[in-house]
């Protein structure tokens, strides 16, 4: 194990910045089109910022949430929902939680990181990722154009084949 992923005294791993070369690259290759075309530079670092500024919001409404969930419940609380003796029940919440949440996937990862460390299988993350395919506020507009039963057809074959990913990675990916 690594010095860094050592975890402290009360469990809580060190502060660890994970992005440091990509981070690293990426400011490389901004110099290098900076260098080469700075119009072009201008423009990419023009985007960057306004994808920045749409993201922090949904971040920062992730952190709120990764820190309510630590501060209200208990590593024990969410292991009996969501991790092995869950049941049924975590596949329910599971798929549940992947329809209704709504922003860009990466942005769930370090909430879903967190809920990992309490205990979520990973079958679980797997069926959340799948099951967002459906898209409640969509689901009128599908409607219109396709119809009632396309849409309910299509909805339960979505949640079903979500089911089964989550199968396949407890299969291949048994927990300890």
């Amino acid at each position: 194990m690594k010095e860094q992923d050592k975890p402290f005294k009360n469990g809580d791993k060190p502060f660890v910045f994970r992005g440091k070369y990509l981070l690293f690259i990426v400011l490389i290759l901004y110099g290098l089109l900076f260098i080469g075309n700075s119009q072009a530079a201008q423009l990419a670092l023009q985007k960057s910022g306004k994808t920045i500024v749409k993201i922090v919001p949904i971040l920062l409404m992730v952190i709120l949430l990764t820190s309510l969930l630590n501060f209200f419940l208990q590593a024990k609380q969410i292991a009996r929902h969501l991790g092995e003796e869950s049941g049924g029940k975590g596949w329910f919440w599971a798929l549940a939680a992947g329809v209704i949440s709504h922003g860009p996937m990466y942005i769930w990862y370090p909430l879903l990181e967190d809920l990992r460390s309490h205990g979520m299988k990973d079958a679980f993350i797997v069926v959340f990722f799948a099951s967002r395919t459906i898209k409640i506020p969509l689901l009128p507009i599908m409607i219109d154009y396709f119809g009632l039963t396309f849409t309910l057809v299509l909805s339960f074959y979505l949640l079903i084949g979500a089911l089964i990913q989550g199968l396949i990675m407890e299969i291949l990916q048994p927990q300890n």
